[in-house]
């Protein structure tokens, strides 16, 4: 009887973490993107977190775009951008004070680190 209480305890305690911590990704990200070619693009994210639903907007020179199919497991995050008929799918890893973010186009790949903008 006593491990079940235990084990229902550790279970409860752990999903409250979780649940506090991915709320702490709410808000505005940014970062910059170096490209193999030298080339620089400024990254701002604003995340909404439902859950274990990420949503939200990418700015962009178009404007601002949906964050699309946002999903969080424990500390992984993955989402896509859509900009011009192409799907930007990023996938990352939230830290608490900084996202480490994967970022795929096709064949092309780039890491960025994003932090809390002020």
């Amino acid at each position: 009887m006593k491990t079940r209480i235990l084990t229902t305890f550790l279970f409860l305690t752990c999903f409250f973490y979780a649940s506090a911590t991915n709320e702490n990704l709410n808000g505005k990200w940014t970062g910059l993107l170096k490209t193999d070619q030298g080339d620089e693009y400024p990254l701002l994210y604003n995340f909404k977190i439902d859950g274990n639903q990420l949503s939200g907007t990418a700015k962009t020179p178009k404007g601002d775009l949906p964050i699309n199919d946002g999903k969080i497991t424990g500390d992984s995050i993955s989402f896509n951008v859509v900009i011009n008929n192409m799907e930007i799918d990023h996938s990352g890893r939230f830290y608490g004070d900084s996202v480490g973010v994967d970022i795929s186009l096709g064949d092309a790949r780039a890491h960025t680190t994003l932090k809390r903008a002020q």
